[in-house]
């Protein structure tokens, strides 16, 4: 059963058959606080007979979102700590962030910046803002790279995103655009030509960060859009979230590094979910994480290797969390773990 338009409510995802045994009364409350939004084509992939179905678990609210664990936070990665200006996050010398916009047009169960995006959070930033934040930008000069994201900035009109982009063009040292999006997949249809010319409206070297986290994201129509923009000379990189329940396992996560190379997308990022408040049911343990991580290696060709990183929380930057497989043993000596868990000295002993 597919929906006729996007789903915002509980109503409406109940008229789409997606709540299952769900509680009613307690997803009203989940709604309350935290945003609800389906596209057409992210409700088709839902296999409404799986109560455990990993495209729903992502999308569809459950209860136990009302469950905030001690070490959960509003802003788990330490957004407003490194925000000089509003829009604009400046957490690493040679790159910020630009949140042009806080809405998306699906809200992840376990998005890090919850408490921001949807009708309830930021908004979209208004002119004034808007200005101070390229005023920003331009007066600092060691900014190489402009990441757009928030929210989801492909969600922004063709013209509105032109007019950011030539705005960016007139900045010398900035040299690299980034988008992070999940548009190809939820909605594909969205990445046609006017959009594809509004992205290399800078004349910067243009990426795109795709974020899928579970190989059926990756339909023919979600691959097509994305060949529309790799034919257009557009990088495309990944990032996903390493989800208990949707991609803990590394057949599929290798399934889903694999589709992605497969689509022109390099894997880049996988991450350990950050502790927004009410998403402890999706996160795995460290250890739980290096060993799926590690199960890749030997699995998969090297191009299919993404980084596994933590968001250390408080705004301290992107840790690399993959399991060692080296270490030191004696003077001159290591010992090297190979990919079916074997040990192997280096140098080897004669």
């Amino acid at each position: 059963m597919n929906s006729v338009g996007p789903i915002k409510t509980v109503k409406g995802l109940e008229r789409a058959g997606l709540l299952g045994q769900r509680d009613r009364e307690a997803l009203a409350q989940v709604a309350a606080h935290y945003a609800i939004a389906l596209t057409p084509t992210v409700a088709g992939l839902i296999d409404r007979t799986d109560a455990a179905d990993p495209i729903a678990r992502q999308f569809v609210p459950d209860p136990v979102e009302l469950i905030v664990a001690q070490e959960e936070r509003a802003d788990p990665i330490g957004d407003e700590a490194h925000s000089p200006v509003q829009g604009i996050v400046h957490r690493y010398p040679d790159r910020v962030l630009l949140k042009a916009v806080h809405v998306c047009p699906v809200y992840c169960r376990f998005c890090f910046r919850r408490e921001m995006v949807g009708p309830q959070g930021l908004g979209t930033l208004d002119p004034k803002a808007m200005t101070a934040a390229f005023a920003y930008i331009r007066n600092h000069e060691e900014i190489w790279e402009v990441i757009l994201t928030g929210g989801d900035p492909l969600v922004l009109s063709p013209r509105r995103l032109e007019e950011i982009l030539r705005q960016l063009a007139s900045i010398d040292h900035v040299k690299i655009v980034r988008f992070h999006t999940r548009v190809p997949v939820v909605d594909p249809s969205k990445v046609d030509a006017a959009l594809i010319a509004a992205l290399k409206a800078s004349g910067k070297t243009v990426y795109v960060a795709l974020h899928a986290n579970h190989p059926r994201e990756l339909t023919n129509e979600a691959r097509a859009a994305c060949a529309r923009l790799v034919d257009a000379g557009i990088v495309m990189i990944s990032q996903s979230v390493l989800l208990k329940g949707v991609n803990d396992d590394p057949i599929v996560l290798a399934e889903l590094m694999k589709a992605f190379v497969e689509t022109r997308v390099k894997p880049y990022y996988l991450h350990h979910p950050d502790l927004a408040p009410g998403t402890s049911h999706f996160r795995l343990t460290i250890e739980e994480g290096q060993t799926i991580v590690a199960a890749l290696r030997g699995r998969i060709s090297g191009l299919c290797q993404p980084t596994y990183i933590l968001d250390i929380p408080g705004g301290h930057g992107k840790a690399v969390i993959a399991e060692q497989s080296i270490r030191k043993t004696g003077e001159g000596c290591y010992s090297v773990s190979d990919y079916r868990g074997a040990e192997h000295l280096y140098p080897p002993i004669a």
